[in-house]
């Protein structure tokens, strides 16, 4: 079992920076950020191999979103600048352990329990 804790959601304007953590109890072969917004399905935004790298993007984030990890401290992050009002949703971390691409929800294995980012016009 993985436990994965997510925090730095919040409220920020349009234009504005927020940065997600995401604590795992382990480390994991893929993990990756999730958003949800209300009357939505969940969808990928980004996702990273803990090993090579290797970033993926959503094309409504490329350029302004940046995903990130610390294998050390078993840590991942997503920098998100330029926020939208669009990009309000509750953001999920999620983890897959073996080889696999975890950019796609039903390869997910651990799911952490949400942040909520609300952006303002």
């Amino acid at each position: 079992q993985v436990q994965l804790v997510e925090s730095g959601g919040g409220s920020v304007q349009a234009g504005g920076s927020l940065r997600l953590s995401c604590v795992a109890s382990r480390l994991n072969y893929c993990m990756a950020w999730f958003r949800q917004a209300p009357g939505k399905e969940r969808e990928a935004v980004a996702r990273i191999l803990t090993g090579s790298g290797n970033p993926r993007y959503a094309d409504s984030v490329k350029g302004r979103f940046t995903i990130s990890r610390d294998n050390f401290r078993n840590t991942l992050y997503l920098q998100m600048n330029s926020l939208k009002p669009e990009d309000t949703a509750t953001y999920y971390c999620a983890a897959r352990q073996t080889v696999g691409d975890c950019y796609y929800s039903d390869r997910v294995d651990y799911w952490g329990q949400g942040t909520q980012v609300t952006v303002s016009s």
